[in-house]
């Protein structure tokens, strides 16, 4: 698996995919905090009372939704909580797994390496280093964009940023695992995008978790990797916060093992 490993990261260094999704989420920040400086800080507002965006009274409403939210609030909500992180990064998966297919490459990595899970082995851990490559490069950012808005938001201490990036790295990890496996059963990189955007950006299960609470039986899907993002704890306050850890590993076995399964059963 290490011959494996080590071409798919030459690949994933070569692929401007990888560059041009990390571009996109970087943006998101930058662009989220400009509206966000221009709504609540009081000298973007005194810019956009000037331009005619906002009223002096409108500014005065805004002046104080700000308050309470810390960085890592404004990381979780800018990409992770409302699935935007998930439907990039699991666009990237999707293509860096499905251009095997596209190019008939998998026919000459299959005919090399017999052993299938080291295909599926080298695809997760290649996704799980990107994935860390883009959470932490986000998180900078942000922090970038804080400092450049004047430190719009107070920080965050260096422990429940450290707690947060550990789960959330383990369960978009393990949505790559998804992925990869979506991928390895279609062979088709419109049924992958489209599993991406429906279930990373929460399009299916926001509205079946709904109706479910609806009937008071919907508590279980709680334990989705999108809704687990979303309303996952901020920092570690007892053990029940380390429920998180479970469902990522958990996932993360799961999606692997099914798609090493299913590779080895068919013919490539």
């Amino acid at each position: 698996m290490f011959n494996l490993l080590r071409m798919d990261l030459y690949r994933m260094k070569r692929s401007k995919s990888m560059y041009v999704c990390l571009s996109l989420l970087l943006l998101a920040t930058f662009v989220m905090y400009g509206l966000l400086w221009l709504m609540a800080a009081p000298p973007g507002q005194a810019v956009a009372i000037r331009a005619g965006i906002l009223t002096a009274e409108e500014g005065r409403e805004l002046l104080h939704m700000l308050d309470g939210v810390d960085v890592l609030m404004m990381f979780r909500q800018i990409g992770l909580d409302g699935g935007f992180y998930n439907v990039v990064f699991g666009i990237w998966v999707m293509m860096f797994v499905c251009m095997d297919y596209q190019s008939g490459f998998a026919k000459n990595i299959m005919a090399l390496h017999q052993n299938r899970w080291n295909y599926i082995g080298s695809k997760l851990l290649t996704a799980a280093i990107v994935d860390m490559f883009y959470l932490i490069i986000n998180f900078a950012v942000v922090l970038l964009a804080n400092a450049l808005c004047g430190n719009m938001v107070p920080y965050t201490s260096a422990a429940d940023v450290l707690f947060y990036i550990s789960w959330a790295w383990l369960l978009t990890t393990a949505f790559s695992g998804l992925v990869i496996m979506i991928c390895v059963c279609t062979r088709s990189v419109a049924a992958g995008a489209l599993a991406v955007v429906l279930l990373g950006g929460g399009v299916v299960v926001v509205p079946v978790y709904r109706i479910l609470d609806i009937f008071h039986i919907g508590d279980w899907m709680k334990n989705t990797i999108y809704l687990t993002l979303a309303m996952g704890p901020d920092r570690y306050t007892s053990l029940k916060d380390m429920r998180v850890f479970a469902v990522g590993i958990v996932f993360l076995a799961l999606y692997p093992v099914l798609a090493g399964i299913v590779l080895r059963k068919q013919d490539i």
